[in-house]
């Protein structure tokens, strides 16, 4: 898939989110790769014959203190990572359209302040509901 039209199903993720929700990002960078690299698998313990669909790095909202972005403070990363997500969904069109926008929510509960149990089970209870 070309990447312009990956950035577009990045983008149609992206504006499945709340208006309320993204009212809140602040200071993040939303950004696509081919791959992970090999520092960002081994920093968050990926096992060798896994991968990663996206990534959140940065300070969570909830984490932030009444200090933070005083001066020079680099923005948040939220890199959604093409080639696993196209792998994911044996290139599949409707299932990359599913998964960027579900690896998108994802990575964005990240910058709220969930961690990977917490959005695994508002994951599961939004599925539910759908």
């Amino acid at each position: 898939m070309k990447k312009s039209h990956f950035e577009k199903l990045v983008n149609e993720g992206l504006a499945l989110i709340p208006k309320k929700s993204l009212e809140k990002i602040k200071n993040v960078a939303l950004l696509i790769a081919d791959y992970p690299t090999e520092e960002q698998l081994n920093e968050n313990d990926i096992p060798a014959d896994a991968t990663l669909l996206g990534l959140y790095e940065g300070i969570p909202l909830i984490e932030r203190g009444e200090h933070y972005g005083i001066g020079m403070t680099l923005p948040d990363r939220i890199t959604i990572f093409q080639k696993p997500i196209e792998e994911a969904a044996g290139g599949d069109a409707d299932a990359i359209r599913r998964i960027v926008a579900e690896t998108v929510a994802h990575e964005i509960a990240h910058h709220f302040g969930m961690d990977e149990h917490e959005v695994e089970e508002w994951e599961t209870k939004k599925s539910r509901v759908l």
